[in-house]
């Protein structure tokens, strides 16, 4: 491996966890913040919560016509810091908007709206634009190095934001929230620049040539899905992150209400989770190369669910040292499942990466929105019918552990050859039939 392809590599990983950075203050501190301290509905905070990935087609979007229309001679880079700059507006300006939530009425509701919606957009153009330019990068056989490579150095960014922002927040007030938000904010874009700046080579524009391929994203999009491999994928993938997913919004605000745990201690809860996926990233490839991407993905879902199943059993007997073993075991079957899933992800995309990376990005979009509105949701339901909030909680991670054993059925039908064969038949056949027309 050539030094060019490890700078590129290590670029990729500090854009990507520059994003991953703004994330931590949202659904690890702010969602805390809302439910206990201002006391507002977990539906209302989970439908904030999921408001950025009603963006969530925008990747197909700019993944398609990133691909056939160069920006000044880069196809990816120009999204990848419109999305930093919108994360990390979305970052700074999030608590004064939740605060304002009460006091300014509808207004206030807006504002919050417009917020989230800005950092869910930047979330989902940096993404796509991001992996796109991985999967471009490091080619067929290097991809899963650069998946490990990109989670390895995310996860550890993830883990020093949580441990920051625990320790700016022993004390907490709504302006040092603030102080600490606008650190998370800053340092992410300044991390992502960095991480852009020389890596992707800048193509001259040229005059001539096959004008590009003006077949419709959209139409595009429908010849991948009329794949019964494609579908079956696609929806798997929802399922699954719902699952593994959707826990974010709850897991904080749940050890408060279960344990009586600070802000300070809850937002080392992600530290803990992130430590445990961490280790698991770097035993990844040890099992991967064993027991093959599909058999490691079964099994991350079974490891998964284990710790969904403690967790539960934490909030049952009240004992939070069962509650942390949940949270890592949890960390670990979310580690092992990434690297599984990424890997089969960047297999199951042929030679239209922006595309098909865009389409993956769109179900973990749909996914996020899902499981977190359905956490909120749910959590406010049972809490009522029952009268116990802590209730609410439990039957939120039981149904999240009984959708990743929902997902390890699905996986068996997966089939990464049929894929590739169904795949680029029904985008020959489309484009073939479009041509035919003009």
């Amino acid at each position: 491996m050539g030094k060019p392809m490890i700078r590129a590599r290590i670029q990729l990983a500090l854009i990507h966890m520059a994003v991953a950075m703004t994330l931590v203050p949202i659904n690890s501190t702010l969602n805390r913040v809302m439910i206990k301290e201002l006391a507002l509905s977990a539906t209302l905070v989970s439908i904030l919560a999921s408001l950025p990935y009603i963006f969530s087609p925008i990747q197909v979007w700019i993944g398609s016509y990133s691909d056939r229309h160069p920006l000044w001679g880069w196809r990816r880079t120009p999204y990848i810091a419109l999305g930093l700059l919108l994360c990390a507006g979305g970052v700074m300006l999030a608590p004064q908007a939740v605060y304002h939530l009460a006091d300014w009425g509808w207004w206030g509701y807006v504002l919050s709206f417009g917020v989230f919606a800005a950092w869910g957009m930047g979330f989902n153009v940096a993404s796509v634009s991001y992996l796109s330019l991985a999967s471009e990068l490091s080619g067929e056989k290097g991809r899963s190095r650069t998946v490990s490579v990109m989670w390895f150095v995310m996860i550890t960014g993830i883990i020093l934001t949580a441990a920051t922002l625990s320790r700016l927040l022993r004390e907490y007030s709504p302006q040092q929230l603030q102080i600490a938000f606008e650190w998370v904010a800053l340092t992410a874009l300044a991390l992502g620049l960095l991480g852009l700046v020389g890596l992707e080579p800048r193509q001259a524009a040229r005059s001539d040539g096959p004008a590009p391929s003006r077949t419709g994203w959209n139409s595009l999009l429908r010849g991948v899905l009329r794949s019964p491999q494609a579908r079956h994928f696609f929806f798997y993938l929802i399922v699954l992150l719902a699952a593994i997913l959707g826990q974010d919004v709850l897991l904080e605000p749940f050890g408060g209400e279960a344990f009586g745990l600070s802000v300070s201690a809850t937002t080392r809860i992600t530290s803990i989770w992130g430590g445990t996926f961490l280790i698991a990233l770097l035993a990844a490839g040890f099992f991967e190369r064993r027991l093959g991407k599909l058999r490691l993905a079964k099994i991350s879902a079974w490891v998964a669910a284990a710790g969904f199943a403690l967790i539960v059993g934490s909030g049952l007997i009240h004992q939070s040292g069962v509650f942390y073993a949940g949270v890592v075991i949890l960390g670990f079957g979310t580690g092992l499942s990434t690297v599984a899933n990424l890997s089969l992800m960047f297999d199951m995309t042929t030679h239209q990466v922006g595309l098909f990376i865009g389409a993956w990005g769109v179900a973990d979009a749909l996914a996020r929105g899902v499981g977190t509105l359905m956490s909120g949701v749910v959590r406010d339901v049972v809490s009522a019918v029952l009268g116990q909030a802590l209730s609410g909680y439990l039957v939120v991670f039981s149904l999240q552990g009984l959708m990743l054993l929902v997902s390890w059925w699905m996986l068996g039908r997966v089939d990464v050859q049929l894929f590739r064969e169904q795949t680029e038949l029904s985008i020959g056949e489309r484009a073939a039939l479009v041509n035919e027309a003009s």
